[in-house]
């Protein structure tokens, strides 16, 4: 990753607690997150807990895990939280201030498990004051990468990738000798449609989409896999976290989801991390980085496995990843409306308004329409991709997208 330089906030000592925030607590990464502090209570502690509108779910993990604040952004819950949080002690706040508020405390690390582009400025907030961040919020770098890695720099504090693929790179990325590495190669599982013909794909449902060979996931993220969006997006993400060229960013179909993806040397070396498809392992690497934990991923029985499998990818049945490719060579003005997009076009999918194959339509037909602008900062990241939803959301309303 893009080295920091500047000076770091104090940090724990060894055998000290590092304080933990979790912006995302209820979802799965939060949930995945929590699990790990709960088995090592000894390392960590909970400095602030945050939630959308999951005001059950966040009240009792906040007093599970004895968080001195708990967040939920939605500011007319406000009330709901209090109640359930009376006589326990937490500091209660709502809001989308509040959330950047929390992600501006004490902690020493900050998970960033907000999905969507509303985990954009709590992310930023966490970054600008110096803290370690786990990044498992693909629209920050998405749409933000240049404005992001600027702010990492200039912090001085890490960003460490939870994202599977991406962990895996960090693992075996030789930093210090970035101009040794010849390309690096996120494996995709090829999702729930690897092998259907397009036909097929047509009349897809939401409920086939979301069924995941390999990995648990929320639907929305389900969905990108399916269409393969997720590693178009993740193509982008790890040209930010890394320093390397677009040309150097691959993807292969590995549907074992046992290698997360590689790093391949000048001298013809290729280095793999492998593990079980178990997202508390590479939360566990940037939680207690630059060491290790103990976590309860299953471990691997290679002789079990027994093979491992590739392939290349199609990019006619999978045409998200050209166009995830064009952003990535067009710049982040493009990468934002190819998100802002995608997002508006999975959930006109999920609410069965549009078909399978008319997500990837949509996503290029904005890409189309939409030109002309400049982002240098969060505001002008904002603007765009709330027109870029909005041109897509007209876009679907018309009713005459061809697959």
């Amino acid at each position: 990753m893009k080295s920091a330089t500047a000076s770091v906030p104090t940090r724990p000592a060894a055998g000290e607690s590092k304080r933990i925030s979790v912006l995302g607590a209820t979802g799965s990464i939060g949930l995945s997150t929590l699990d790990l502090v709960g088995r090592h209570p000894d390392r960590f502690s909970i400095d602030a807990l945050t939630a959308h509108t999951n005001v059950a779910d966040l009240a009792k993990l906040a007093v599970q895990h004895g968080a001195a604040r708990a967040v939920i952004s939605d500011a007319s819950l406000y009330d709901d939280l209090k109640a359930a949080l009376r006589g326990t002690g937490i500091a209660v706040s709502a809001g989308p201030d509040a959330l950047v508020e929390a992600a501006m405390g004490d902690a020493d690390f900050v998970m960033a498990g907000i999905v969507g582009s509303a985990g954009l400025a709590p992310t930023m907030a966490a970054i600008r004051r110096g803290a370690d961040v786990g990044l498992a919020n693909k629209e920050c770098l998405v749409c933000a990468g240049d404005i992001v890695m600027a702010e990492v720099a200039r912090s001085g504090g890490h960003l460490l990738p939870v994202d599977s693929e991406h962990n895996a790179i960090f693992q075996v990325f030789d930093e210090a000798r970035a101009d040794s590495v010849a390309r690096i190669v996120l494996t995709a599982s090829g999702g729930p449609f690897r092998t259907w013909t397009r036909d097929a794909m047509a009349s897809a449902t939401p409920e086939a989409a979301v069924a995941h060979p390999n990995w648990s996931m929320g639907a929305k993220i389900s969905v990108d896999s399916a269409t393969m969006m997720n590693k178009g997006l993740e193509m982008i993400e790890a040209y930010h976290l890394f320093p390397v060229s677009p040309s150097q960013v691959d993807v292969l179909v590995h549907p074992q989801s046992v290698i997360h993806s590689m790093v391949e040397y000048i001298d013809g070396s290729t280095l793999a991390q492998l593990g079980s498809p178990d997202m508390r392992t590479p939360i566990a690497s940037c939680l207690a980085w630059p060491e290790r934990i103990s976590a309860p991923s299953p471990k691997l029985d290679l002789a079990e496995l027994g093979q491992l499998t590739f392939e290349r990818p199609d990019e006619s049945r999978f045409p998200a990843l050209r166009l995830a490719r064009h952003c990535l060579e067009a710049g982040s003005e493009a990468a934002t409306v190819l998100n802002a997009a995608n997002e508006i076009a999975v959930a006109a999918f999920l609410a069965r308004r549009l078909g399978f194959l008319q997500i990837a339509t949509v996503v290029e037909l904005a890409l189309e329409t939409i030109s002309g602008w400049s982002t240098t900062t969060l505001d002008d990241v904002f603007a765009l991709d709330a027109e870029a939803r909005r041109i897509t959301a007209d876009l679907i309303k018309t009713g005459k997208i061809a697959s």
